[in-house]
């Protein structure tokens, strides 16, 4: 997921759906905005690995809240689930180089609002959108199944 800008009732449903999907993991790829919606994504049964987006303040703040409670990070952050390898961050830059590389399996991003999946070599790159709906007035996630990397875009709203 990714962008979810302080939309409460829609980052409750995209919780609420991945908990019924019993998902792994949950990736936000950035722009929470508020470290008051750090209490949401505690609800979910999964693991947490977050990266903050240029939106996003109060940092400080989103490290007390979490307070050991998943993983938030500057920039990227590396993650190997069931031996895929992932990367993920807020502004797509570098992404033809970080493909290339063949260090990671996933990238998943952000920033756009705009649902994206493409392969550059063996590298997937997934960009779920809003989860937010702000921008575009469609809210989503993505789900991507492993090993097999089959990528589904969910619409919340």
């Amino acid at each position: 997921m990714s962008d979810s800008h302080d939309n409460v009732p829609l980052i409750k449903k995209a919780v609420d759906y991945f908990n019924k999907k019993n998902v792994e993991a949950v990736f936000h790829a950035g722009d929470f905005i508020s470290p008051f919606c750090a209490k949401e994504f505690k609800n979910l049964t999964s693991s947490f690995i977050g990266v903050f987006g240029n939106n996003d303040g109060e940092r400080k703040m989103w490290y007390e809240n979490l307070n050991g409670w998943g993983k938030i990070s500057e920039g990227m952050a590396e993650e190997t689930i069931g031996g895929v390898r992932f990367l993920v961050m807020h502004e797509p830059r570098n992404l033809e180089a970080l493909a290339k590389s063949g260090k990671y399996d996933v990238i998943v991003f952000g920033h756009t609002h705009r649902p994206e999946h493409r392969k550059i070599g063996q590298t997937l790159l997934v960009n779920p959108g809003e989860c937010g709906g702000w921008l575009t007035g469609r809210a989503g996630v993505a789900v991507l199944e492993t090993p097999a990397l089959k990528l589904d875009f969910v619409t919340l709203s």
